[in-house]
């Protein structure tokens, strides 16, 4: 992995640590202008990570596993799992929240599901689980973790029914879910996305609940 970059506030003064992990072929400019650069909010610490290659794994998210793209999957899933253990170390005790668009969202789910516990709330802008479904994907409790999940519903890589095999799977680790389905949304990330992580990135800083049950 490359030096990831890092813009917003200091480990010093940071309320929210925010990990924005890219798609395939996109970079970190990438990233902040879709994302880091439309949130008017103080106090969130945006890490940046690259991938050392166009993308986190050569593969296509839906297709079968083969053993190149389980080691591939495994070590980007370290490299990134390193990342939060070291920002932690750094901002002991801010909540982090994992964040990820397309490849990097379904990078984000995988780590979700394989580590619990490595994030405090999550928001997957159009994802699917990596491999197909008789992969024997591992699905580990979540309790009652925070996610955002989003996609479009013709979207030119991550399929309407992939993404929701991987909402099932996350119903069924126990996350608490918020669920968007973009009727003709082309492959990018819409207001109403951006204004879900801002939310969310909020409640974080704020130490409030990021959903109220009750509304």
């Amino acid at each position: 992995m490359m030096e990831p970059f890092i813009t917003g506030a200091s480990a010093d003064a940071a309320k929210v640590i925010c990990i924005v992990v890219h798609g395939r072929g996109q970079s970190q400019q990438d990233m902040r202008d879709m994302i880091v650069q439309r949130l008017a909010l103080k106090g969130i610490r945006y890490i940046l990570p690259k991938s050392d290659q166009a993308g986190w794994y050569l593969a296509r998210a839906i297709d079968p596993l083969t053993d190149d793209t389980r080691a591939e999957l495994q070590d980007s899933l370290r490299q990134i799992s390193d990342l939060i253990t070291a920002e932690r170390a750094a901002c002991p005790g801010i909540p982090l929240m994992l964040c990820g668009f397309s490849q990097g969202a379904c990078l984000s789910a995988e780590l979700l599901l394989d580590q619990p516990g490595i994030a405090d709330a999550a928001c997957l802008f159009t994802a699917c689980r990596i491999g197909a479904q008789s992969d024997n994907l591992p699905v580990n409790p979540l309790d009652g973790l925070n996610i955002y999940a989003s996609c479009g519903d013709a979207d030119p890589w991550i399929p309407a029914v992939a993404h929701h095999r991987m909402l099932g799977d996350l119903t069924r680790a126990g996350a608490r879910l918020r669920c968007d389905m973009f009727p003709g949304r082309p492959h990018a990330i819409t207001d109403t996305e951006i204004a879900a992580l801002s939310d969310m990135l909020q409640a974080l800083a704020g130490g409030t609940k990021i959903w109220d049950s009750t509304t």
